[in-house]
């Protein structure tokens, strides 16, 4: 079952994604809180942050935020806060094909459907970074 968004703000910037980056954001976005169920950080909060989707745990403040939106050359990006070590672990651990813009970011091929098991660990230590 498809989540519903939390907010008009979260449904617009969805919807602002072009094709084929909405699809791959939205398989993102059920993953998240796929993975999330599986794990003790109570509720994912979804909102928006500097205009793209973004989870995070406010009541329990377990997880870094995770946001979804385009990097720069139009990708579609999973984003992290640049000053944890989240993305700098899971780039240790990712396929070399993975391309990544510093600490902050993982970039997805636009033309062609991204391994999201491969993006598993990555959201799987940004909910769980202060557990």
């Amino acid at each position: 079952m498809t989540q519903p968004f939390a907010s008009p703000a979260v449904r617009d910037a969805f919807a602002a994604f072009p094709q084929p980056a909405h699809d791959t954001l939205m398989s993102l976005r059920a993953m998240i809180y796929e993975i999330g169920e599986t794990l003790p950080i109570g509720r994912i909060e979804e909102s928006t942050k500097w205009g793209q989707p973004s989870y995070a745990t406010p009541k329990t403040n377990l997880a870094t935020p995770i946001r979804l939106g385009l990097s720069k050359a139009g990708d579609p990006a999973v984003f992290t806060h640049c000053q944890t070590t989240v993305m700098s672990d899971f780039r240790a651990l990712a396929p070399a094909n993975m391309a990544f813009d510093g600490n902050r970011a993982v970039h997805l091929p636009v033309h062609s459907p991204p391994n999201l098991n491969e993006l598993a660990p990555l959201i799987r230590a940004a909910l769980t970074y202060r557990l």
